[in-house]
C-alpha cells in the first residue's frame, strides 16, 4: 500500500467546524501518532459560515447577550478530551479594544466602536459575532500546527464517492473540479436551504401566475424583498427570530429610524420606502424577550427531577419511552423547582409559605397532581405568578376577537406585559426559569437514548419541545420587541392573531390570510413565509446532500407512527454521528453533525460554564475521528512528520 497522510475534510466550515478542529487539536496528542491532513471545503469565510457571515445588514443582532456567547470547551464540559478556557464573545471584544489580545483582527471602525462599547449584558451584533467566529477559527487551526497542516478550499462540495483503493479512501469533489481524496468526511453543512414543496410550491405558483410576491422559507437575509413596494400589505407567517430579521430588513433597512422619548418610549420615524406587514402565527404573538433580569436569591442547583437516575428508572422498565407522559413531566417540575426557589428565596414578599416547607412539599407531588396545583395556590397569592406552561406556551388560547382591532389590542398588551416582566430587575423568576428549561434542553440527548423514544416522541422532541423552547427561551432581545411596538403604532405592523390560516383567491390574485379566532380576514398581493425551512434530504439545495441522496450513501430519518412510517427529513446518523445509508447500513468514515440531522441538536457555540451539549458533542465526535484514522495506521505505513506550511498561519 502507498503511504499517506491521515486525510480529514470537513464539508461547511462554520463555528461548528470551527469547535471541531479545536477538539481535534486538543485530543490529538493522546489519540493520533504522526501527521494529519485537514481540508475544510466552505465558499464564505471559515469560521462564521454563511449564516453568521460578516456581509449582512449592519442591523442584525444575536438574541444573546456577549457574555452569553463563547466557542471554548471550559472547565465545566463533561468529556474525555481536555477542557480549553478561552475568552467569550464579551471578554474578546475588551481585549480587541484594549490592544492585548494576541493575533487581533483588524476591526473596522465601526467593529471598533462597539467592542469598546461592549459589555456582558450588550446584545452584540452578528457582524461582531462572525469576527469573534473568524478569530477562534484561525486560532483553533495555529493550534493543530506542527502535527497537521490545515488546507482552506473557497468552493462547494458537489459530492462524494470512493476512490476504489485499497485503502477505501473517500473523494470529494467540488463544484469548482477540484477533487480532494479523504480517509475521514464530516459533514458540517449547518443550516441549508431546501426545494420548496407542497403547499408553499403552490403559494409560489399562485404568486407567478398573478404577479404577487411568496417568499418560501428560507434564511431571511438571503431573500431579494425588492419586488415589495412602499405602502403595499404583505402577510408573513411566523413571529420567531426569522420574523424579527424580517422587520429589521424591511423597516430600518429601508430608511426609517427609531427615536427614543424622554420616557423610554420608542418612536418610528419612517423613511416612507416601507411595506406594511400583517404578521400572525400559530400562537399569535412574537417570542418572548430574553431576559435583563439577576437571580438575587439562593443559587441554582443541579437537576433534582430530570436526572440520570430517574431516566434510568424508566428505561429498566419500559422498552419505549413517551416525551409527554413521561419526561415532559419531570421537566417541568425541574423548571418550575428553578422558578420558585428563585421566587422564595429572592421575592419572599410575594409569598405565604417558606421555601423549606415549599421545597419539600413540591417534592413528593408529581407535576401534574392537583395536591401540586393547590400546594402552588395556597403558597403563591398572585395568579400572575403561579407558573403554567400551558398558558405560557399559548397566550392566547381559548380567547374569541369579535374583530381585527380586539387582536390587536391584545397582542400589543401581550408584549407589553412580556417586557414587563422579563425586562428589568423586577421578576428575577424568569431568568431562573430560563435557565433550568436551558439545562434540561441541553442535557436531554445526554439522558435519553434517542433510540429508546416511541416514535412519537422523537416527533414531539424535535416539534413540539424544541418550539416551546425556542418560543421561552430563544426569543429577541428586549428592545426589537419595543421596536415591534413602535412600528405597530405607525401603522407598519397589524397582527392577524394566533391559529393563522392563509388560502389563495384565483379570481382576484389574493392572498387570503384569517384565524378561527379572529373575526373576518385580511388580503394581499405578498405573502412571506418567515421561517428557516424544515430539515429534509430529499428536496435538499445543498449540492453534496442531494447528491448523497441520489448516490444512495445517505437516507433520511424515518419514524413509525399510528399513521404509517413518517419522514422527519433529517439526516439519519447513528449515535456516533456515522451517516446511515438507505438500508441500514453505517457509512464508517462520513459522519454528520448539525441542525439537519437526526441527532439532538443544541447549536454550535454556548453559554460559558453550562456543560453546553454542543460541545460535549464535539469532543465526542474528535475523538471518534481520531480513533479511527488512528485504526487506519495500524494497517497503513505513515510517512515521517511533516511540518505546518507558514502560509496557513492566521
Amino acid at each position: 500500500m502507498n503511504a499517506h497522510t491521515p486525510t480529514v475534510v470537513f464539508v461547511g466550515g462554520g463555528p461548528r467546524t470551527a469547535g471541531l478542529l479545536e477538539r481535534l487539536g486538543a485530543n490529538a496528542p493522546d489519540l493520533l501518532a504522526g501527521p494529519l491532513q485537514i481540508h475544510v471545503v466552505e465558499p464564505f469565510t471559515p469560521g462564521s459560515g454563511r449564516i453568521w457571515r460578516y456581509e449582512q445588514n449592519a442591523s442584525l443582532m444575536l438574541n444573546s447577550t456577549a457574555g452569553d456567547v463563547t466557542m471554548f470547551t471550559d472547565a465545566s464540559v463533561v468529556c474525555e478530551g481536555p477542557a480549553a478556557d478561552g475568552p467569550d464573545l464579551a471578554a474578546w471584544a475588551a481585549s480587541v479594544a484594549a490592544g492585548t489580545l494576541a493575533n487581533a483582527p483588524a476591526l473596522s471602525p465601526e467593529l471598533l466602536a462597539e467592542a469598546v462599547a461592549l459589555s456582558p449584558e450588550s446584545f452584540p451584533t452578528r457582524r461582531l459575532n462572525s469576527a469573534y467566529l473568524e478569530w477562534f477559527f484561525r486560532r483553533a487551526v495555529a493550534a493543530l500546527a506542527p502535527h497537521a497542516e490545515v488546507t482552506i478550499h473557497k468552493d462547494t462540495a458537489f459530492g462524494i464517492s470512493d476512490d476504489h483503493s485499497p485503502e477505501g479512501r473517500r473523494l470529494v469533489r467540488l463544484a469548482g473540479g477540484a477533487t480532494v481524496p479523504a480517509d475521514v468526511v464530516v459533514l458540517a453543512v449547518g443550516h441549508t436551504d431546501a426545494e420548496a414543496d407542497g403547499r408553499s410550491a403552490e403559494w409560489s405558483a399562485f404568486a407567478a401566475r398573478h404577479g404577487g410576491f411568496h417568499a418560501a422559507p428560507a434564511y431571511t437575509t438571503d431573500v431579494d424583498y425588492g419586488a415589495l413596494a412602499p405602502g403595499s400589505d404583505v402577510i408573513v407567517s411566523g413571529m420567531g427570530l426569522a420574523f424579527v430579521d424580517l422587520v429589521v430588513l424591511l423597516m430600518e433597512g429601508r430608511g426609517g429610524r427609531f427615536d427614543e422619548h424622554d420616557d423610554g418610549e420608542l418612536r418610528y420615524v419612517p423613511s416612507g420606502a416601507e411595506p406594511r406587514l400583517w404578521a400572525g402565527s400559530r400562537r399569535g404573538v412574537p417570542y418572548h424577550s430574553k431576559i435583563t433580569a439577576t437571580l438575587r436569591g439562593e443559587a441554582p442547583g443541579a437537576p433534582r427531577f430530570f436526572t440520570r437516575d430517574a431516566v434510568d428508572a424508566l428505561l429498566s422498565t419500559h422498552g419505549e419511552l413517551d416525551f409527554h407522559t413521561q419526561l415532559w413531566p419531570l421537566i417541568a417540575k425541574d423548571a418550575a423547582h428553578a422558578y420558585y426557589r428563585e421566587l422564595f428565596t429572592g421575592s419572599p414578599e410575594r409569598v405565604s409559605l417558606g421555601w423549606e416547607e415549599f421545597s419539600h412539599r413540591f417534592e413528593a407531588l408529581d407535576w401534574y397532581a392537583p395536591e401540586r396545583v393547590s400546594l402552588v395556590d395556597g403558597a403563591v397569592p398572585d395568579p400572575a405568578l403561579r407558573l403554567d406552561f400551558e398558558h405560557l406556551d399559548h397566550p392566547l388560547a381559548g380567547r374569541q376577537f369579535a374583530n381585527n382591532a380586539a387582536v390587536q389590542e391584545a397582542v400589543s398588551a401581550h408584549i407589553a406585559n412580556d417586557l414587563r416582566v422579563r425586562d428589568g430587575g423586577d421578576h428575577p423568576e424568569t431568568l431562573a426559569l430560563f435557565l433550568g428549561l436551558l439545562t434540561a434542553y441541553m442535557n436531554l440527548g445526554a439522558l435519553v437514548p434517542a433510540e429508546r423514544l416511541s416514535a412519537a416522541s422523537q416527533a414531539a422532541v424535535h416539534g413540539w419541545w424544541h418550539g416551546f423552547f425556542s418560543f421561552v427561551d430563544s426569543g429577541p432581545p428586549p428592545h426589537r420587541l419595543r421596536q415591534i411596538q413602535a412600528l405597530h403604532r405607525a401603522g407598519l405592523l397589524h397582527f392577524l392573531g394566533p391559529g393563522l390560516a392563509v388560502a389563495v383567491d384565483e379570481a382576484t390574485g389574493d392572498f387570503v390570510a384569517t384565524s378561527a379566532q379572529v373575526a373576518g380576514e385580511v388580503r394581499a398581493k405578498a405573502f412571506i413565509e418567515a421561517r428557516l425551512p424544515e430539515p429534509t434530504v430529499v428536496r435538499s439545495a445543498n449540492p453534496v446532500l442531494a447528491n448523497l441522496h441520489a448516490a444512495g450513501q445517505v437516507s433520511e430519518q424515518q419514524l413509525l407512527t399510528a399513521d404509517g412510517t413518517v419522514a422527519t427529513g433529517r439526516l439519519l446518523v447513528t449515535p456516533t454521528r456515522n451517516v446511515v445509508g438507505p438500508r441500514g447500513e453505517p457509512q464508517q468514515h462520513i459522519f454528520a453533525v448539525g441542525p439537519g440531522t437526526s441527532a439532538w441538536g443544541s447549536g454550535a457555540f454556548a453559554r460559558p460554564n453550562s456543560n453546553a451539549a454542543p460541545f460535549r458533542e464535539n469532543d465526542a465526535l474528535a475523538r471518534t475521528v481520531l480513533q479511527s484514522l488512528a485504526a487506519r495506521q495500524e494497517t497503513t505505513p505513515q510517512p515521517a512528520l511533516i511540518g505546518r506550511n507558514p502560509s496557513h498561519a492566521p
